[in-house]
């Protein structure tokens, strides 16, 4: 072979060589371009479902829900009375125990009457005398009037003995009187029970000297019914009224540490406001046979002074506060979720009377954070809830959805729950 041919063959490999080399790089570069311009993470995609959420739903209940006023009342005796002598003298016996129910007319203290006694002696043994003086002064008026027939005597006598007959009787009747008062004065040595109710502590013991002025003697306090008085803003005046009108209404008392509840009607509210408070003063009368109510105690009182017939009641727990104001997620027939705006019309306890929503319709109760507006969504029966680490639970799976435990020993890693933001309705 001519050498200049072989030598024009190297220089052609050699170029050729160059040229690839310079070449290839780029191609590598152009070709991981390419690779990621087709790159999953670079291309718009279109958003996929997300999977279904678990849920707990309860049903939206029509009650007939009343509207209350709350305030705290104090319980008060309907009638309360210090029992004090009205004479000065010493106690002779003590009738009563403390604490004793008594009923109205019954004796409770006897005080030393031996002087009331003598004077009542002394006021029938005077009428007696002035009984035999009318009885000779009307003797004498009818022989005068016989003599005067016959003309013996003149009308001037029997005038005389007619007006001896007249003042005579006049003072029988004062003798009479003078009785009586002798047996007031006696009656206020037996000390009988005003009305009905229960004895409080006894301040006397028999010999003790007692006077209208001093301590008194027991208190009686009627404990059935009973009364419980509040204060109520003066706002709410005419709601009050308006339920005193109508027969009082229901009220409520809570009794403290669990101890259930009363029922009453309102039955007093007060002729003026407090100026210094501006609240008005009520009361409500109360049955009391097994003496729950104690004079003195506080307690939580519900005054109702409207009905909203046939309320959409729902758990306060399933409201949702959004920036656009109060809203639920209602679940249709398809499971979906969508989120409804609602208004609060009365508020107590855990239940709310709300608007927006209708008896029957399902809305979430449990998973509401990590729903969004047309989710579907997967209801899980309360009960499963509540058993919390039974059933679904302990096997990793509720309705479908691995739990946070599963995926963890699954070895994805520490599982944390996303909450998803809330949405904007």
């Amino acid at each position: 072979m001519n050498r200049t041919v072989i030598v024009g063959l190297v220089a052609a490999l050699l170029v050729g060589a160059a040229a690839y080399a310079w070449l290839r790089p780029n191609s590598r570069g152009e070709a991981s371009l390419a690779a990621g311009a087709a790159s999953p993470s670079s291309a718009p995609t279109a958003p996929a479902a997300g999977p279904p959420v678990s849920v707990t739903t309860v049903v939206v209940q029509k009650k007939d829900v009343d509207v209350m006023l709350e305030a705290t009342g104090t319980v008060t005796a309907l009638n309360s009375v210090d029992i004090r002598p009205q004479v000065a003298s010493r106690i002779t016996k003590v009738q009563i125990k403390e604490g004793q129910f008594v009923s109205a007319g019954q004796p409770l203290f006897v005080l030393d009457a031996r002087n009331d006694e003598v004077n009542v002696t002394k006021a029938r043994a005077q009428l007696a005398k002035d009984q035999a003086a009318l009885a000779d002064a009307e003797r004498q008026l009818a022989r005068s009037k016989d003599l005067l027939a016959q003309n013996f005597i003149s009308q001037g006598a029997v005038d005389t003995n007619q007006t001896l007959v007249d003042s005579a009787r006049a003072v029988v009747a004062a003798d009479r009187a003078a009785i009586e008062s002798a047996q007031v004065g006696l009656s206020y040595s037996r000390i009988v029970a005003p009305a009905s109710g229960r004895a409080g502590a006894i301040n006397v013991f028999a010999g003790s000297f007692v006077q209208p002025s001093g301590d008194p003697l027991v208190t009686i306090t009627q404990l059935d019914p009973i009364a419980i008085a509040f204060s109520l803003p003066q706002r709410n005046l005419g709601d009050v009224l308006g339920t005193l009108r109508r027969g009082g209404g229901k009220v409520t008392a809570l009794l403290p540490d669990s101890g259930g509840a009363l029922t009453g009607k309102l039955s007093f509210v007060d002729n003026a406001v407090d100026a210094a408070s501006g609240t008005v003063r009520v009361k409500a009368e109360f049955a009391n046979k097994d003496e729950r109510l104690w004079p003195g105690a506080f307690v939580t009182v519900r005054l109702a002074v409207q009905t909203l017939a046939g309320a959409s009641v729902i758990p306060q727990a399933a409201v949702i506060e959004s920036p656009r104001g109060k809203i639920v997620y209602v679940v249709d027939a398809g499971s979906k979720a969508a989120a409804r705006p609602v208004e609060i019309a009365y508020a107590s306890g855990e239940e709310v009377a709300v608007t927006g929503v209708k008896p029957g319709e399902r809305i979430v109760l449990d998973g509401r954070q990590n729903l969004r507006p047309g989710a579907t969504v997967i209801d899980r029966p309360a009960g499963d809830a509540a058993r919390g680490g039974r059933g679904g639970a302990a096997s990793g799976v509720s309705n479908g959805v691995p739990s946070a435990a599963a995926m963890s020993e699954a070895g994805h890693g520490t599982a944390t729950t996303a909450t998803a933001p809330m949405p904007v309705v």
